[in-house]
């Protein structure tokens, strides 16, 4: 039987350090999955203290000039990757790796869960193909 899946996003799993921010623009791939553009960057898992991945949510200040919108769609990304990371993570795990993302969203409207979801999906696959 499977030990219990924990969906929990922590404040160790943000991107916050400015020189990892940095790096991850500067040395960092990327590719989009419309409407959430992704910058991400692998490394060895000593630079993440603790956690396999570091996430920077996104959203421009110029497409969405109130707050609550940019909030909103920032938690909806969060949610939709919290929900589908324990899969991804465990991939990560077994090949030792690090990796720093940015979801980066593009659209000028607020996108419905069910398709950021969908798209996280997506997002997801691609990145295991890239690590493997």
């Amino acid at each position: 039987m499977e030990k219990h899946q924990k969906y929990t996003f922590k404040k160790t799993e943000r991107l916050s350090n400015e020189k990892l921010i940095g790096n991850l623009f500067t040395k960092g791939k990327s590719f989009v999955v419309y409407p959430i553009r992704v910058v991400y960057l692998i490394e060895q898992d000593s630079v993440h203290t603790g956690q396999n991945v570091k996430v920077l949510v996104s959203v421009s200040k110029k497409k969405f000039k109130s707050a609550v919108k940019r909030n909103r769609i920032k938690r909806l990304i969060r949610e939709a990757y919290r929900l589908n990371k324990p899969a991804f993570n465990s991939t990560l795990a077994a090949k030792n790796k690090g990796l720093s993302i940015a979801f980066i969203y593009l659209d000028s409207e607020i996108k419905d869960y069910y398709l950021i979801e969908k798209k996280m999906i997506e997002i997801f696959q691609k990145l295991t193909k890239e690590i493997k």
